[in-house]
């Protein structure tokens, strides 16, 4: 169980690095909610997928396939988005990736 606490607070981590430039741009406070809430719930999943990669490649994998559908509804109304997502995926997902490696298990 104490596994699980510290893949939630790696994804609480990850989720308020995400989210400190979306307040600063004073994004939508439904769109900073959403992208706390879907770090969290990464933070729950990346560290126990094992597909016999490294860890960090497995966090980008997840974190970039779990950005697609957000992408897709935030293209219509802010095109210039897509590459930030893309860009803190790869890296969130990286070190959520390597955290859970070194923390978990």
């Amino acid at each position: 169980m104490n596994d699980i606490y510290i893949a939630l607070f790696i994804g609480i981590i990850a989720g308020t690095i995400d989210v400190i430039p979306m307040l600063i741009q004073k994004l939508d406070k439904y769109a900073s909610l959403s992208a706390f809430a879907h770090w969290v719930a990464l933070g729950l999943i990346i560290p126990y997928v094992n597909w016999d990669i490294q860890p960090w490649v497995t966090g980008i994998a997840i974190a970039l396939l779990t950005v697609i559908p957000i992408m897709i509804i935030v293209y219509p109304q802010d095109k210039k988005a897509l590459i930030p997502m893309a860009i803190f995926s790869i890296i969130l997902g990286a070190g959520v990736g390597l955290a859970g490696a070194k923390f978990i298990g």
